[in-house]
C-alpha cells in the first residue's frame, strides 16, 4: 500500500495568538514571510506525499486557498514586470492537491482524524500537525514513511522532553529495538510528571493505518471532554504493532509565542539575504 495522503487539521481557534488570529488564520502567521502552514505542506510534498486533506472550520477558507491559484494578483505582477514574484505564486498553487472537510464542533485531534475518514478511505495515511515545526535534512514525515514501508505498522514521531515537561504531552512507554525506534508498549495524554512512563513524547507525525478509524469512531471522550487521537493509538497498541520513530531534526512549538519565535529567528538565519543582518541585530539587543 503506497501512502498517498495527509491529513492536517487546522480547524483550531488560535487563542493563544489573539488579537492576530481573530480574522487572520493562524496557520497563515509567517515565519518571515512564508505562512506556516506552507512549510507542512512541503514537508509533505518532499516526502512523496500527493493530497493533503485540510480538516477546517470556520474562518479556515484562507487556508485551502492559499494553495489554489490566483490569476487576477498574478496578472497585476506580471505588468508591473514581477515575474520572479508571479513564478513563486505559481509553485505554491502547483504543490500538491488540496481538499477540506469542516469539523463542526471543537471535539479533539481525534475528532478532528476521523473527519477525514470518508476522503482517506480504506488506506494508510499520514497526520501532520500543523503547530509543529520540523526543521531536517530529511523530512521528518518521510523518516516515519521509510519504517513504514518496511514494516507496514503505524508509526509515530517521538522527542524526547525534560521531566518536568512530560504532562503537556502524550508519553509513551516502551522498548527501543533500534537506534531511534521504539516498539510502543502503552501511551497515556498529559500524564502527572510523577506518573508518566518516560520521557518519550508523541510530536505531531504520525503514520497510521486505516483501522484507526473504526476506533476513533466507538471511542468514549478522555481528558478535556474530547475524542483524543492518544487515546485511540493507545487501544490500537493493544490491536496490533505500533512503533515509535524518534526523529532527527529540530522541533519548533509554533502553537507557542516563544516557540513561534524561536522558529522565525531559526529560519530567518538560514537565509543568506537576512543572516548577517539578524545575527548583527541580535548582538547589539544581547549587549
Amino acid at each position: 500500500m503506497k501512502l498517498k495522503k495527509a491529513v492536517i487539521p487546522v480547524a483550531g481557534l488560535g487563542t493563544r495568538f489573539l488579537p492576530a488570529t481573530k480574522t487572520v488564520p493562524k496557520e497563515l502567521l509567517p515565519i518571515v514571510d512564508i505562512p506556516s502552514i506552507q512549510y507542512v505542506v512541503q514537508e509533505a510534498v518532499d516526502a512523496g506525499i500527493q493530497e493533503i486533506i485540510f480538516v477546517t472550520g470556520r474562518g479556515k477558507d484562507g487556508i485551502e486557498d492559499h494553495f489554489d491559484e490566483a490569476p487576477e494578483l498574478e496578472q497585476i505582477l506580471t505588468d508591473r514586470g514581477q515575474t520572479e514574484t508571479v513564478k513563486m505564486l505559481q509553485r505554491i498553487g502547483e504543490m500538491t492537491e488540496v481538499v477540506s472537510v469542516r469539523q463542526k464542533k471543537p471535539l479533539g485531534l481525534g475528532h478532528a482524524v476521523l473527519c477525514a475518514r470518508d476522503l482517506v478511505g480504506d488506506e494508510p495515511f499520514a497526520v501532520m500537525l500543523a503547530d509543529d515545526l520540523i526543521d531536517g535534512e530529511t523530512p521528518c514525515i518521510r523518516q516515519l514513511l521509510k519504517i513504514f514501508e518496511e514494516t507496514k505498522e503505524s508509526v509515530i514521531a517521538l522527542l524526547e522532553v525534560p521531566q518536568g515537561e512530560v504532562s503537556s504531552y502524550g508519553v509513551i512507554k516502551g522498548t527501543k529495538v533500534k537506534p531511534r525506534l521504539y516498539q510502543i508498549e502503552a501511551m497515556v495524554e498529559k500524564p502527572r510528571v510523577k506518573d508518566a512512563p518516560s520521557r518519550m513524547a508523541i510530536i505531531g507525525r504520525y503514520i497510521l493505518r486505516p483501522e484507526i478509524f473504526a476506533i476513533l469512531d466507538n471511542l468514549p471522550p478522555g481528558k478535556g471532554g474530547e475524542i483524543q487521537l492518544t487515546d485511540g493509538l493507545a487501544q490500537l497498541v493493544r490491536e496490533r504493532q505500533v512503533l515509535g520513530c524518534e526523529f532527527e531534526g529540530e522541533r519548533y512549538d509554533i502553537g507557542d509565542k516563544f516557540g513561534f519565535v524561536r522558529a522565525t529567528v531559526a529560519f530567518a538565519l538560514k537565509r543568506p539575504d537576512l543572516r548577517d543582518k539578524v545575527l548583527e541585530y541580535l548582538k547589539s539587543a544581547i549587549h
